[in-house]
């Protein structure tokens, strides 16, 4: 597991416990969990999670990559966003296909 810090390099500052609680509990503690549930699930679930609230600024597109370097396929994720456009929204699916395409295209 890659040690976190990008809440410290972007929030150290501003928001020290906040950058704090995101890279040692979230990312340190929740992510590694792997035992309970893999990085490529974590993945697929956090991924429909944004996706629901409409979210893809530059977090959901890093936590795309994420999910395409733990495994998720083209395939996957495209079936995935087709799966959750019916429970999160047609429009919100929309937006995920447009920044999962520029993801899964980028080598």
């Amino acid at each position: 597991m890659v040690k976190q810090t990008a809440g410290r390099d972007k929030l150290g500052e501003f928001a020290p416990k906040f950058a704090e609680i995101n890279d040692d509990v979230l990312f340190g503690e929740v992510w590694s969990r792997e035992d309970k549930l893999s990085l490529r699930d974590r993945s697929l679930v956090t991924v429909v999670a944004l996706m629901s609230q409409g979210l893809v600024d530059s977090s959901f597109k890093y936590h795309l990559m994420s999910a395409k370097n733990n495994g998720i396929t083209k395939e996957e994720i495209a079936e995935i966003i087709t799966h959750s456009a019916f429970y999160a929204g047609w429009s919100k699916a929309w937006a995920a296909f447009n920044m999962a395409k520029e993801v899964w295209t980028e080598e």
